[in-house]
């Protein structure tokens, strides 16, 4: 695994470390310092390692790093961004080897060298950093407690690192301890947090970043939703509306033809009446030319017959025009269960119309009966009359006829109605 990487540190900070680097060699045994303080690191690396490989696998994992939460002064977000910047690779663990190498280059890299050379290429420049560094070597045998805050607080400051941590007492005793015991790895210390805090305050705004991210889609995916909702009720409301327009249409028209069939059977109702009428004044002839001759008796009861032959014809014709009625009152029903209040007036029409054809057939038995009474009274009563009279019937009986035959093609036109009446 490739060694622990960090963003590059600013000039301020490199010209901090040359000066402590300075420091430590003009007061001498800087080397020997540094290879205490290297064998003190493996040895503290090595126990953070043991920490969090309790199950002594050889390797941790992100989870294992959380152990190390009450150890140093880091949240769990920061400790997994610390796990990111030394598992370069990506494979998920760090063995013992990784996690020491990373460790070990952060703080006992090359950068030494390279600070010391821009230390000596700028030995007149001044920074914070430099003035807080000989603060620090000045007050170091001092030991005051509100020097050693006051010192902490120019270095967080410094830093940028006041609002990073969630604890900064633990940072503070970390540093402090370093002070006290291992001095010389204090500037190794300080780039450690000037470096965590960079990737920190890095991590903290591509967090800002994707969360705003987020809000954006979310609001996208929010608003597109919305719109497909209102596109998808607009339809189902044309939807109804047409299927609504149709249902309307299609009952009009139904309600139309209806009407125009009723129409047609009131039509030929009338004609009946009038045929029925017809054969009244014909009944009227007869009853009133009672003294015809033996001869014209004897044609008049021929014709009698006949007349009650086309009386039962027309019998028969009147009762299927009932059973035709009956069934066109059985579409009216239906389509009044279908349609309710929409065809009442209708159904209205339909059930006056069938009382009124009922009187009119109850008159035309009245009348049927009166007719036979008639005849019977012709047979009963024959007598002789002159020709003359008996010429004068001549053409009621063929007006019976034209009555008979007219009969027959209202029954036909019933027939048609009555078969292009049911598929409704």
């Amino acid at each position: 695994m490739a060694a622990f990487t960090v963003p590059s540190t600013t000039a301020s900070t490199k010209t901090t470390a040359a000066a402590r680097t300075a420091s430590r060699q003009r007061q001498g045994g800087g080397g020997e310092n540094r290879d205490a303080g290297q064998n003190s690191f493996h040895e503290k690396t090595h126990e953070f390692f043991q920490m969090c490989d309790v199950e002594n696998k050889g390797f941790i994992t992100r989870r294992d790093m959380q152990r190390l939460n009450g150890e140093l002064p880091l949240s769990a977000e920061e400790l997994e961004n610390v796990f990111d910047s030394l598992d370069s690779d990506g494979n998920g663990f760090l063995t013992l080897d990784e996690f020491s190498s990373g460790f070990s280059q952060f703080l006992f890299g090359q950068k030494v060298s390279v600070e010391e050379d821009m230390g000596d290429h700028n030995p007149g420049k001044s920074s914070p950093e430099v003035l807080y560094q000989t603060q620090w070597e000045e007050s170091l045998t001092g030991g005051d407690d509100g020097e050693e805050e006051k010192h902490f607080c120019m270095l967080m400051e410094s830093l940028g690192a006041n609002s990073v941590f969630e604890d900064p007492a633990e940072v503070r005793g970390l540093w402090a301890q370093l002070r006290r015991d291992e001095p010389h790895l204090l500037s190794n210390f300080e780039d450690f947090l000037s470096r965590v805090t960079s990737q920190i305050r890095e991590a903290n705004q591509d967090k800002k970043e994707m969360e705003s991210a987020l809000e954006r889609k979310a609001a996208t995916h929010d608003d597109e939703i919305r719109r497909l909702y209102e596109e998808m009720e607009q339809q189902i409301k044309n939807e109804k509306d047409r299927i609504v327009l149709q249902d309307y249409e299609r009952f009009l028209s139904l309600s139309q033809d209806l009407e125009l069939q009723l129409s047609g059977k009131e039509k030929e109702l009338e004609h009946l009446f009038q045929k029925q009428r017809g054969l009244e004044r014909q009944c009227k002839d007869l009853h009133s030319e009672q003294h015809v001759t033996k001869v014209e008796n004897v044609k008049l009861k021929q014709t009698n017959d006949e007349l009650a032959r086309e009386l039962d014809q027309t019998s028969q014709e009147l009762s299927l025009a009932q059973e035709q009625l009956g069934f066109l009152q059985e579409q009216s029903t239906r389509l009044h269960e279908e349609k309710e209040m929409e065809i009442y007036r209708l159904t209205e029409g339909l059930q006056r119309e069938r009382s009124s054809l009922l009187k009119q057939l109850d008159l035309m038995r009245e009348m049927n009966k009166h007719l036979r009474d008639e005849r019977d009274i012709c047979y009963q009563n024959p007598k002789n009359h002159n020709t003359s009279p008996g010429y004068k019937q001549r053409p009621s009986i063929g007006a019976v006829k034209q009555m008979n035959t007219n009969i027959f093609n209202s029954r036909d036109e019933e027939e048609l109605t009555s078969s292009s009446v049911r598929p409704i």
